[in-house]
């Protein structure tokens, strides 16, 4: 049967590889992000190689009102989802008391608000059949405190736990939830958040694509947590634990400084 899912986020990075990787199982997709261009753009990618329904939702998802938007758009037109996947999100680099409060706000309401409502507006439909699937992009800085993203790192914990505790409530019917927990991943992110130069962005970042399948098929399997790449998941599970807090803090805030550049005397 096929399946439809709701994508946000999908004009790019993890959610366009997300909504490329659905299409070619031959599901159904409704992409949801701020920039219509790109959505058309993947829209058009999509229609030319796989024969699949694609939908295209351009909304400025930091806006309290989009989740209902959406909601509305799909209810209108009998769009039934089967996969809601909660990719859209931003970080933002800087000591907290130095950057603009608006934008972190904008981005609590992002990566929780926009989530939640979501979450919420799909999953009540979902209960009513007893079937679906979530998947919540999360990342691995949720395992961590985060030094100059520390608003970030807190969205991404709340992602998490949010999460796993709407899982067990839903243990006793056939829906899912999954939480996709990526490193670092070489997507615009870096651009958006502003890291370019930091420590962490001079190794290599996970391919986009590669991230996406492992997530998709983590939440096909009905996997709570997929740490990517494979060698996060040892040291999130079994070294962080047992780790001071404060060298967890150092090491953190490590990855995110940026290089001194020497000037010549």
């Amino acid at each position: 049967m096929t399946k439809t899912a709701l994508i946000t986020g999908a004009s790019s990075g993890i959610g366009k590889e997300l909504a490329l990787y659905h299409a070619s199982r031959g599901g159904n997709l409704i992409i949801v992000a701020r920039r219509e261009n790109l959505l058309n753009e993947l829209k058009a990618d999509i229609s030319s190689r796989y024969n699949v329904k694609v939908k295209v939702i351009a909304t400025d998802l930091t806006k309290p009102d989009s989740p209902n938007k959406i909601w509305k758009i799909l209810e209108e037109e009998n769009i039934e989802i089967d996969y809601l996947i909660n990719n859209a999100g931003f970080g933002g680099y800087g000591d907290f008391a130095s950057r603009e409060l608006d934008t972190d706000l904008k981005m609590i309401d992002l990566n929780i608000k926009t989530l939640v409502s979501l979450t919420h507006l799909f999953l009540n439909k979902m209960r009513n059949k007893n079937s679906g699937k979530i998947l919540n992009v999360a990342s691995s800085a949720a395992f961590l405190p985060g030094p100059l993203q520390s608003v970030y790192y807190a969205t991404k914990a709340f992602v998490v736990s949010f999460s796993e505790g709407i899982s067990e409530e839903l243990k006793d019917k056939n829906i899912t939830v999954t939480i996709l927990c990526p490193g670092y991943t070489e997507t615009e992110f870096k651009d958006t958040a502003s890291m370019n130069g930091s420590y962490i962005t001079k190794i290599t970042g996970a391919s986009p694509r590669k991230v996406a399948i492992y997530g998709y098929k983590a939440m096909e399997k009905g996997r709570l947590i997929a740490i990517y790449p494979r060698y996060l998941s040892f040291l999130i599970r079994y070294i962080l634990p047992f780790s001071p807090e404060k060298l967890k803090i150092k090491l953190s805030r490590k990855l995110m400084e940026k290089s001194k550049i020497k000037k010549d005397n």
